[in-house]
């Protein structure tokens, strides 16, 4: 069935009078089976701009401004010139479509400005239940069709930022291809629409088969995947009955030719003669990335090693004559097995872009480079010499040949930072650069994505002139784009900030204004699983992540503590015996501020078995993590909150068991209740001011699953009746009038899934959130409310950032 949803939303409440409205859910009958309270919310990103992998970047060709980004787990974005923002397309994707928001292609229509289609779905093994599906909007990505796939969407997987997958025939809008990825089994193949998107059908005449595995055997079903297909190109110049005939494919092979073409509109296919299978060294080379020069009739090919984004090793870059067969290698970079002392690239090559107003001028980024900094190559003569973004005086020196803006997102600062070698480049001017696109009406602008942001140049003609003194100047152009993957998220009582993060690709923030992005993230390792303050001291903050930052120090420093709200943070050292990517896991910190509680994750030996890894007990630090302690009473991995009035009293819960430590952490011991969750999908939280009062939410389908409530430090907990399933939990400001705390939750009032507040302890709950506000919630980690405004919520989300709402 196609289901229709609205993106951009137009607040109906607004123009009522009363704030509460009665939304009743309706049986299959027609009678109401149940009413639920609702209140309109305004809505918020807290800003970052950035922080997350832009896999793509379309202008359309026949109108000025108007732009897509597309990112591998955060949905679609849309240019606003006139605001100098992107706008989010795709906050209406809801629990049940999660995957939706990874978006593995995206194609317009060159002949209506109004249609655009994006390739959708996230995960190509098990961890997306359900199949891809091609959207279309004909609006501009203001509402969409949903047209449903018979096959799985790669939105984060491996070769995502490769294509476009998706391609409109420019004298057909009713015509469509679609290069497909492929899974653990097969791959997906060619397919094709000739309804506009409506349905698609397998191209059968094209046998080609993309086979290539980047990691075989990868225990967790992500990397062993087939790439299949990774681009479709038009030629628009060739056209019968109004048809395009001339159609490029590239394929993710290395066991025969991968690049084919059809001269009779996709009826039959074949490898274009003498294209390149490997370097001059042997390595065999697939084809990343194309773009079709029509004015000239010249194919560019971007090539690889492996499907990326994170690492690649060799590369090419080559032009293919239409008109003749020719083909011509044009890299940035002689391979030093053509022209000894020339350079031999460590990198392979993936970001691809033509100006259309001077063919001539090419852009080619070798994006896996993460040290020193990002290659970007720019040619005006079609690939006969390039000039890279920055260039060797005499190593370990080097010079750009532009300048760097990051005052939109000056967090950029702490990123970026990895290498062990001369120069650390800090701020980078980017890695993971997968997306480029120059402007089509704006030959000075050209844009492009990176592994935590959107660079922008506006004055591009600059680097032609051949004056290294007139530089241009690259900047932040992710404003809007908010891409975050938030795992924590807390609101202190006082002090300046009144939001504190934890992130898992960037470490957190310290929002001391929520429409500001943070001046620093004080980093001291890159992704924080979890942070905790000290609820009668909140100066006092600690936190856990996985990764490390190599100018730390301490490599890794998998802890971190503050002593001013997040403002500046000292390594707080790691567990004994914890190396390699350990770390990780829930901590929290007792309500004086005097101990810190860690749960970590498993010390791997591997990354590829974690069967193999070493559980690491539950420790506590009353010395700022200069030693730590096993805790006694309690299991590895168990979820650790602090009640947040007895500086003493610890809790602890896993697989259905809750745990109670009245000796700050020292010892635990099971309390008696029963009936909990008992898969690892839970979490649960103390209530400010009352001691002994905790929320629990969480469970799965089939099991326990719910919200329950203890006032008894967890010796017992009561189901609430009235909710059918939660997933988190938390606490702001209670309502005028009301002494408790108000409750809000992400879970299932009735049949209803959304954010709920609550202000009478969960007797009765009020859906906060519309349809066109769900931002692919399976992702949200963590939520809490402001406890000095009331009806502030905050939301973390899974790609779109921090979300938070007031009431209108």
């Amino acid at each position: 069935m196609v289901k229709r949803f609205r993106a951009a939303a137009t607040r109906i409440a607004l123009l009522l009078a009363v704030l509460l409205t009665i939304v009743p859910v309706i049986s299959v009958s027609g009678a109401a089976v149940m009413q639920i309270q609702s209140q309109p919310y305004t809505w918020k990103n807290a800003v970052i701009n950035g922080g997350g992998f832009i896999t793509g970047i379309l202008f359309h060709p026949s109108v000025q401004n108007l732009a897509y980004a597309r990112t591998d787990i955060g949905g679609l974005y849309r240019w606003n010139q006139a605001a100098g923002r992107w706008v989010p397309l795709m906050d209406w994707i809801n629990w049940d479509n999660w995957g939706y928001s990874g978006v593995w292609s995206v194609a317009l229509d060159p002949n209506n400005a109004n249609t655009v289609y994006a390739a959708v779905g996230m995960y190509t093994n098990g961890w997306d239940p359900n199949n891809g599906a091609v959207l279309k909007s004909t609006d501009q990505g203001n509402t969409w069709t949903v047209n449903p796939l018979p096959f799985k969407g790669a939105g984060n997987m491996a070769g995502r930022g490769c294509g476009e997958r998706l391609a409109v025939d420019p004298n057909n809008s009713n015509i469509l291809y679609l290069a497909a990825t492929g899974d653990q089994a097969t791959t997906y193949g060619l397919w094709k629409s000739t309804s506009g998107g409506t349905s698609w059908s397998q191209v059968t005449s094209f046998t080609a088969v993309g086979d290539w595995v980047e990691v075989p055997g990868d225990y967790y079903n992500y990397n062993n995947t087939y790439q299949g297909l990774w681009w479709v190109l038009f030629d628009k110049r060739f056209v019968t009955s109004g048809v395009t005939q001339n159609i490029y494919v590239g394929v993710a092979t290395k066991n025969g030719p991968t690049v084919y073409r059809s001269t009779n509109g996709g009826t039959s296919w074949a490898a274009l003669a003498g294209q390149p299978l490997a370097d001059c060294g042997n390595n065999l080379l697939m084809p990343k990335k194309a773009a079709l020069d029509t004015a000239n009739g010249f194919l560019y090919i971007a090539y690889g090693l492996k499907a990326g984004p994170y690492d690649d090793g060799k590369g090419a870059v080559w032009k293919y004559n239409t008109a003749t067969g020719a083909w011509t290698n044009i890299d940035p970079v002689a391979d030093d097995c053509n022209t000894p002392g020339n350079g031999n690239p460590y990198y392979g090559y993936n970001g691809l872009a033509i100006d259309p107003q001077s063919p001539s001028t090419v852009m080619v980024t070798g994006y896996s480079s993460w040290w020193p900094d990002t290659f970007i190559y720019r040619s005006t003569n079609g690939g006969t010499s390039w000039s890279n973004i920055w260039h060797w005086t005499h190593y370990p020196n080097y010079v750009r040949e532009c300048n760097q803006d990051i005052s939109a997102a000056q967090w950029l600062d702490d990123q970026g930072t990895s290498g062990s070698r001369p120069p650390v480049v800090n701020p980078k001017l980017g890695w993971m650069t997968e997306a480029l696109a120059i402007d089509p009406f704006n030959r000075n602008r050209f844009l492009y994505g990176t592994g935590a942001i959107m660079f922008g140049v506006d004055d591009a003609l600059q680097w032609d002139d051949g004056n290294v003194n007139t530089k241009f100047t690259v900047k932040v152009y992710s404003i809007g784009i908010e891409e975050t993957s938030v795992s924590r998220l807390l609101s202190p009582p006082s002090g300046t900030p009144h939001l504190l993060s934890g992130m898992y690709d960037i470490g957190g923030a310290r929002h001391d204004n929520l429409d500001v992005a943070p001046n620093t993230y004080g980093t001291v390792f890159c992704g924080a699983h979890d942070i905790d303050f000290a609820e009668s001291n909140p100066s006092i903050v600690f936190r856990v992540g996985k990764y490390a930052s190599v100018a730390s120090g301490d490599n890794p420093p998998h802890s971190a503590y503050s002593t001013n709200q997040g403002s500046t943070w000292a390594t707080a050292g790691n567990l004994a015996n914890m190396t390699g990517l350990g770390g990780g896991g829930y901590c929290c910190v007792n309500a004086s501020g005097t101990t810190f509680i860690w749960s970590p994750e498993d010390d791997p030996t591997t990354d590829s078995d974690p069967t193999t890894n070493v559980p690491l007990p539950v420790s506590y630090t009353t010395s700022k993590g200069k030693t730590w302690t096993a805790c006694a009473g309690v299991p590895s991995h168990a979820v650790v909150r602090a009640d947040r009035v007895n500086a003493n009293k610890i809790y602890a819960f896993k697989n259905g068991t809750f745990y109670r430590s009245t000796n700050g952490g020292a010892s635990f011991t099971a309390t008696t209740a029963t009936g909990l969750p008992t898969t690892e999908a839970a979490d649960f939280h103390a209530v400010p001011g009352r001691e002994g009062d905790i929320w629990l939410a969480g469970g799965a389908t089939g099991s326990a699953y719910g919200l329950w409530h203890s006032t008894d430090s967890g010796s017992t907990f009561t189901k609430l009746s009235n909710v059918s399933l939660a997933d988190v939990v938390g606490f702001g400001m209670a309502a005028t009038g009301q002494t408790y705390p108000t409750i809000y939750m992400q879970g299932t009032v009735s049949t209803i899934r959304g954010y709920y507040r609550s202000t009478d302890a969960g007797a009765t709950w009020v859906r906060i959130n519309d349809d066109a506000h769900q931002w692919y919630a399976s992702g949200t980690k963590s939520i809490t409310g402001d406890p000095r405004i009331y009806g502030r919520v905050y939301i973390s989300t899974n790609g779109r950032g921090i979300i938070y709402g007031d009431p209108q």
